[in-house]
């Protein structure tokens, strides 16, 4: 009877402890198939770009193609469903960006919450957005360009890719922080040839969309947005500079669906921490305005909750509703 009861124990436990095992025996082996690499914004946007550069290194180091699938709408809120739904095996992973923080207050129905159903991997990426103004605009400065707005509340017009956009957001803090009353117009398509006619007066643009037209005299960068001062445009003078506190930038790394297997998690993390220190991966992130950022599982978790409840207070003080 006793001989019994242990050997049924001692069964028992060997049957709990199977499915542990056999995740840690898959994450040994991981990957042993191709990984497909999520992206919620169309083709050739920045989000795709740095995910096409990133996953030849990852390939590489890890001995299975990654694939970049571009799956845009909602504002990243589908890609990032697909993700959230995937199974929990590393295979399906999410090319997260600020939107995924931005997304989680500026939406009411959404049907996950990023923070709880998804597992931090690795931030990859930090690209600021550029306070520009076309050149026939009053201001040289950050300075001129605040006391002129405040001479002029409502007459000043700001591009935005769409409401609770990153350029939003960027100019709705810098409105809260100075007291400037800017008039937000948002586009659903490309907003530069506006600006550059002057129909628009400023954005908040990322650095890809307008660095071409800065260094040509087309447009005036006035400040860049992130706490210090960018390889790409380092005569730029950053914004907090003048306005104390004042952060906004857009933000790029890598989610797997929640209880993913942290040996698995840690196998990735190490993979893009080895490429994002790879000169070439650094010169390609410097041509299109971005700067590698690593950072380990539960330090990018963190930044990120950090992150949405920035972007929360935001949406929440000035009422921003989606569309």
């Amino acid at each position: 009877m006793h001989a019994s009861r242990r050997t049924f124990l001692h069964l028992a436990a060997v049957g709990a402890a199977l499915p542990a095992l056999s995740r840690s025996a898959l994450a040994l082996d991981y990957p042993v198939r191709p990984v497909h690499l999520i992206v919620g914004f169309p083709a050739s946007g920045l989000t795709d770009i740095l995910a096409r550069f990133l996953a030849p290194s990852l390939s590489e180091r890890l001995g299975q193609q990654f694939i970049v699938e571009d799956r845009p709408g909602a504002g990243t809120n589908l890609a990032t469903e697909s993700v959230v739904r995937a199974s929990a095996d590393g295979y399906t992973l999410l090319m997260a960006t600020s939107s995924n923080a931005i997304n989680a207050t500026l939406y009411d129905n959404l049907k996950f919450n990023f923070i709880r159903d998804t597992t931090p991997v690795a931030s990859i990426a930090r690209t600021p957005l550029v306070l520009v103004v076309n050149p026939s605009f009053p201001a040289q400065t950050v300075p001129e360009f605040i006391t002129y707005a405040k001479a002029n509340p409502g007459k000043i017009n700001m591009a935005t890719a769409g409401i609770g956009s990153s350029l939003h957001l960027g100019g709705a803090l810098f409105m809260t922080m100075t007291g400037v009353k800017l008039v937000p117009v948002h586009y659903r398509g490309i907003y530069v040839p506006d600006l550059l006619a002057g129909q628009v007066q400023v954005a908040f643009s990322p650095m890809p969309t307008t660095i071409a037209q800065v260094r040509a005299g087309k447009l005036r960068a006035l400040a860049v947005t992130t706490a210090t001062r960018s390889p790409a445009l380092p005569d730029v003078p950053t914004l907090g500079e003048f306005v104390a506190g004042y952060e906004a930038s857009v933000w790029n790394g890598m989610v797997a669906p929640k209880d993913t297997p942290a040996a698995i998690v840690d196998k990735l993390y190490q993979a893009i921490d080895a490429a994002l220190a790879e000169s070439k991966l650094a010169d390609q992130f410097a041509g299109v305005g971005s700067v590698p950022k690593s950072m380990p599982p539960a330090e990018f978790g963190k930044f990120i909750a950090e992150d949405t409840e920035k972007w929360a207070r935001v949406i929440r003080a000035d009422n921003i509703k989606a569309e």
